[in-house]
């Protein structure tokens, strides 16, 4: 463990390798806010997956689209090893705390992977489905021995990530993990973050309410990831308003996302 420690401390201690995490932090907002921007022409009546594979294709479209998406995997995955790090060298007087401390930063450091491998599907010329994925994994649940207890599980901890993101909106926690400006930047990040993370716990929590779904109704299909958890808000009441606010709160999460490339504590 140690000698991982040591690994982990020199990652952190390199100048260049944060300057390249911390441009993961942009690729990130850029990603949220294409989804964000998808979810809003939703939501005035046009069409588009929003969700991951959706807003990698809107990249690939792009004159470069193949060399951005190759930055977009880089960032992210140096990213990723940033959060990996930071969980070898956490450190808490209660070991409880410590170990889903690391839990946590091993979960964020996971979803980045899981991005980045999807730019780099996409760079080359690949296509992925999210959705499929999303209902692969619950059928493959129900599957098992006490499956429907399984991805209730699934869907109650991902509506729990959702609900901890409209926490952080609301009790601004979200400033720990910056170096807060003064000013006028304060209050416009604080504005920022509150509206995103808010955004970005809704679209999350309604995600894992579909997985939830899928396991009462024993219908794989109902998870459909993040995308179809977006278009279900269609059918609340003013659903097309709901669907255009969560989307704008999730493009400007993408935006808080951008500043704290500038801002995070690293």
């Amino acid at each position: 463990m140690s000698t991982v420690k040591h690994a982990a401390r020199v990652a952190k201690d390199s100048t260049a390798f944060r300057r390249i995490a911390r441009a993961g932090f942009v690729v990130l907002g850029l990603i949220h806010v294409i989804i964000g921007s998808i979810a809003i022409s939703i939501a005035a009546g046009g069409s588009g997956d929003a969700d991951q594979d959706g807003a990698m294709e809107q990249v690939r479209n792009n004159p470069i689209g193949g060399l951005l998406l190759l930055l977009i995997a880089a960032g992210l995955i140096a990213l990723a090893v940033w959060q990996i790090a930071s969980a070898f060298l956490a450190a808490d007087p209660a070991e409880t705390k410590k170990w889903g401390q690391r839990l946590k930063l091993f979960g964020i450091a996971g979803a980045y992977l899981v991005i980045g491998g999807l730019a780099l599907v996409y760079a080359v010329g690949g296509h992925a489905e999210s959705e499929e994925a999303s209902k692969t994994l619950s059928q493959v649940v129900l599957a098992a021995p006490g499956g429907v207890a399984l991805l209730v599980i699934v869907g109650l901890s991902v509506i729990g990530v959702g609900v901890g993101f409209v926490v952080s909106a609301i009790m601004r926690s979200f400033e720990k993990l910056l170096d807060m400006p003064t000013g006028a930047a304060r209050g416009g990040i604080i504005a920022l973050g509150v509206i995103g993370y808010l955004g970005k716990g809704v679209a999350v929590g309604v995600t894992g309410v579909l997985f939830v779904v899928a396991a009462v109704t024993q219908d794989p299909d109902k998870a459909a990831g993040l995308d179809a958890a977006l278009h279900s808000l269609l059918d609340l009441p003013f659903g097309r308003l709901v669907l255009g606010a969560v989307g704008a709160g999730f493009a400007i999460y993408g935006i808080f996302c951008i500043a704290r490339a500038r801002f995070a504590r690293m």
